[in-house]
């Protein structure tokens, strides 16, 4: 038939995750969480939720892609998705 695997009886444990660095991009290039709300408008809480990777089941696409444009990054340098041990 086809080579997909099915999801629906899978723990998260055995199809893995999605990684938030949103600490790693701004520590990286020395930008605080105030002044990417100050860049962006977003909400402080929202962008501390997502430094924290706290909190986290859907992810916002408005909010992924201003702080691309604001950091001039990829959405990879946001994002990782990690496999299953």
């Amino acid at each position: 038939m086809d080579d997909f695997k099915s999801i629906i009886t899978y723990t998260t444990q055995e199809y893995g995750s999605v990684k938030v660095k949103l600490s790693k991009v701004l520590d990286g290039i020395g930008i605080t969480r105030n002044r990417l709300q100050k860049l962006t408008g977003i909400k402080y809480e929202v962008i501390d939720r997502y430094y924290k990777a706290e909190n986290i089941e859907m992810v916002d696409l408005d909010f992924l892609a201003k702080v691309c444009f604001v950091l001039d990054c990829k959405i990879e340098d946001l994002l990782e998705y990690q496999k299953p041990e």
